[in-house]
């Protein structure tokens, strides 16, 4: 511990919480339909509840301060894939950033599905 933590204290802030900022975060992203469980049933993502924006979202540390984001989500069809994941790591990464003011190192998007919407 160093000294400036013995005066003032600590701050600890739980990996769920940062998840669920990553997952709001994501979630205001064009052209993601939602957060995904990590495993594929039978090859098919399953579309997790808006309620519970930490689910879909894996967070880890690199060393004790550094954070790496795993998120697992389902896109809209025909939207450039490319382009929505490049739009979610910088949301994310700024999200973060700016609520903790600890760097983020990694964002790492995995496309579970795509999903197609109903057209009449």
């Amino acid at each position: 511990m160093t000294e400036n933590e013995l005066r003032r204290g600590r701050v600890e802030v739980a990996p769920r919480a940062i998840a669920t900022i990553a997952g709001r975060a994501v979630l205001e992203c064009y052209g993601v339909v939602g957060m995904s469980a990590k495993t594929l049933r039978d090859g098919l993502a399953v579309l997790l509840q808006r309620e519970n924006p930490y689910r879909g979202v894996e967070v880890r540390f690199a060393d004790h301060y550094r954070i790496v984001i795993d998120l697992y989500v389902i896109i809209e069809y025909g939207v450039r894939v490319c382009v929505v994941a490049d739009n979610i790591m910088e949301n994310v990464k700024f999200a973060l950033e700016k609520a903790l003011g600890l760097p983020v190192v990694q964002v790492n998007v995995h496309v579970q599905g795509l999903h197609v919407s109903d057209r009449d």
